[in-house]
């Protein structure tokens, strides 16, 4: 028993003594990190020895993000107060400096900070030592200015004027640090705006003995066929119009409501794909179907006695993890639109979102290990309440207590829990604009005339 305390201790001092100083405050101290300055430097030209460096702007653009005023104006306020020199506080400086950041580099560093929380991983949270990975997509829309709309229209559906640029987005998340992975973006309609087009263009993140869990608007031949091809399993729901011909009577009969089957593979080629690869798809698919918990599931995983059907239901209830991951993205953090004017500026405020994001989950990951528990088992708002009220920096023992205070709040899955989507509290009282800005500044500038007059 003293040797299994020892054993814990010896783990927590090694969690503590990992990073000098964390905090929301505190993004200069993480990004002045070795790990995380190798790649910084790879990614940054060379720059002048100005008060907005790189390192300075990418902290702050950072702290944006977290902070419930958000706007540029605030951030630079907040450094001017904390700076002993006198500096204007005009937000122009600051603003060019946001725009001089590669948006390159905050991907690469949103992606190795995910790389080295994963290396991390004990084995004995892994299901069958495998890694997990949620993929799902969501939207974002952001200001309209001519250049938002031009590069992310708004939706057909809507009049000129009354819509809002959109674009799309699909991510890619590991179950066990929930961590973003790899997020593809796109505008929401037109050619190449689909999630199945988006995922194909990450496909190189999942290696053999990964297992993808999805819903269904993913389960295409094609993804099945890569997956198997690849060694990579699969849990999908299984697409609207099969589902009216599944017939658990039919095939290799492996339980209940539990068969092996085979798809045929699409009679015609898809624009996106060459002939060449479509002559090398094979010309028949053996999946494994199932209904479990009221939903119809396909899976690569064919073998009922190395993963059951049960199993497979578990497995996929947990897909429902992204979703709440989006949530703490666009709601706890604030994302739920782009502020930045132009297109560009607009990905790279998503990527600095997503960088935040990684940084809160990697801290979350440590306090699991140091207070023995799984990540998913903490909260996310908990954990940016914590990190929001600690100082700019602080010494070991500090950080201690910080991931025992992250550790304290554990959540919990509320299957019972039943709740109306719908809000009680109503908003205020104004209409809706339901006519071009311009044409309404028209009106209201020829309404004040018609008064003077």
């Amino acid at each position: 028993m003293n040797h299994i305390k020892k054993t814990i201790k010896s783990q927590q001092n090694r969690v503590a003594k990992k990073i000098k100083a964390k905090g929301t405050n505190g993004f200069y101290n993480l990004l002045a990190q070795d790990s995380i300055q190798s790649i910084i430097k790879q990614d940054l030209p060379n720059y002048r020895d100005r008060l907005y460096n790189p390192l300075q702007t990418l902290s702050m653009f950072l702290t944006q993000a977290l902070d419930e005023d958000s706007s540029c104006q605030n951030i630079v306020n907040s450094v001017a107060l904390n700076r002993d020199k006198k500096i204007s506080i005009t937000t122009g400086g600051y603003c060019r400096a946001r725009q001089r950041l590669h948006v390159g580099m905050i991907k690469n560093l949103t992606q190795q900070i995910s790389k080295d929380s994963l290396a991390k991983v004990p084995k004995r949270w892994k299901f069958q030592r495998r890694d997990i990975y949620l993929v799902d997509g969501t939207t974002f829309t952001m200001p309209d200015t001519k250049e938002n709309q031009k590069a992310y229209p708004q939706q057909a559906s809507l009049p000129k004027g009354l819509g809002f640029p959109i674009c799309r987005a699909v991510g890619i998340i590991s179950l066990y640090t929930g961590t973003l992975i790899d997020a593809c973006v796109s505008p929401y309609q037109g050619k190449g705006a689909s999630e199945q087009v988006l995922l194909r263009s990450m496909l190189h993140n999942f290696k053999k003995g990964d297992i993808i869990l999805a819903n269904a608007i993913y389960s295409t031949y094609y993804f099945l066929s890569h997956a198997v091809q690849n060694g990579i399993d699969v849990v999908l729901v299984q697409n609207g119009m099969r589902v009216k011909k599944t017939d658990f009577s039919k095939g290799c009969i492996l339980g209940k409501k539990d068969h092996l089957i085979d798809i045929k593979k699409p009679l015609k080629k898809p624009e996106w794909m060459s002939k060449e690869k479509f002559d090398e798809l094979p010309k028949t698919l053996r999946i494994r179907e199932l209904k479990r918990g009221g939903k119809i599931l396909i899976t690569t995983m064919l073998y009922k006695n190395r993963v059951s059907a049960t199993e497979i239901k578990n497995l996929y209830k947990q897909r429902w993890q992204i979703e709440v991951d989006f949530r703490n993205i666009k709601s706890t953090l604030g994302l739920k639109y782009f502020s930045c004017k132009t297109p560009q500026m607009a990905i790279k405020e998503m990527w600095v979102y997503f960088l935040a994001y990684n940084f809160i989950r990697s801290i979350m990951f440590e306090s699991a290990i140091y207070n023995r528990l799984l990540p998913r088992e903490l909260s996310f708002k908990h954990t940016v309440q914590i990190l929001k009220n600690a100082p700019n920096s602080y010494n070991r023992q500090f950080y201690k207590k910080i991931l025992y205070l992250i550790g304290q709040k554990v959540i919990g899955n509320r299957e019972e829990r039943v709740e109306p989507r719908a809000i009680k509290r109503r908003h205020n009282d104004f209409i809706l604009l339901m006519k071009h800005r311009d044409i309404a500044r028209k009106e209201i500038s020829q309404k004040w005339s018609l008064e003077k007059a």
